[in-house]
């Protein structure tokens, strides 16, 4: 019997995309680099650390140039995200208003510290919320993440909600069940459950 739900953040919360795109093609023109990213590409590449998806987007550059310019993309991947939120996933709060108080509601995204409470912030989810953490916190990835949240909390059956392989190949490691976001921006090849949309998290029998 399910005791816990954590939930991912980009793809499965909301679409943050179309903003970061602005900003970060801003950050990249300030880091005096021609390349520019779109949505879509992004979509392809969230959830990935984000060192990862700089070596993917700069596949050329050095890792000290790589490491110099991420605070440059957190910092105006910030402040765009202040001025505008990305776009929650219809019927997602309501979907949280019916399963909070049922279970304790946790977050475990590879992101950039502060990045989960910009969105709990921008979204209004923080009081849904009980913890969460990410690599910007920890410096660990997503399966020690969660494996933390677990014991953190002693969670002893805990579900994870995501959409993408590398969520599923986490959820393998903590060894917990994988709820494929399938609205979201990936693919899962053989996960636990699957939801078309967020609501449907709400008749799952877990």
């Amino acid at each position: 019997m399910t005791d816990s739900i954590i939930f991912d953040v980009d793809g499965t919360i909301w679409d943050s995309t179309i903003v970061v795109e602005d900003a970060w093609n801003a950050a990249l023109k300030k880091g005096g680099y021609s390349q520019q990213v779109t949505a879509s590409r992004l979509k392809g590449l969230f959830g990935l650390p984000m060192i990862d998806i700089l070596r993917d987007i700069l596949p050329y550059e050095t890792e000290a140039n790589l490491e110099a310019f991420a605070p440059i993309c957190f910092q105006y991947e910030d402040e765009y995200l202040k001025k505008e939120a990305g776009r929650v996933y219809d019927g997602f709060e309501d979907m949280l208003k019916l399963l909070h108080g049922k279970y304790p509601l946790y977050i475990v995204s590879n992101c950039q510290a502060g990045y989960i409470e910009l969105m709990l912030e921008k979204t209004g989810f923080g009081k849904y919320f009980d913890d969460h953490l990410c690599p910007g916190d920890t410096g660990l990835l997503k399966a020690d993440n969660i494996l933390q949240i677990c014991s953190r909390h002693n969670l002893k059956h805990a579900i994870y909600v995501g959409d993408t392989q590398m969520d599923a190949d986490a959820c393998s490691v903590a060894n917990i069940p994988i709820v494929f976001a399938a609205y979201g921006f990936g693919q899962i090849e053989k996960p636990d459950y699957v939801i078309n949309t967020p609501m449907e998290l709400t008749t799952l029998n877990l």
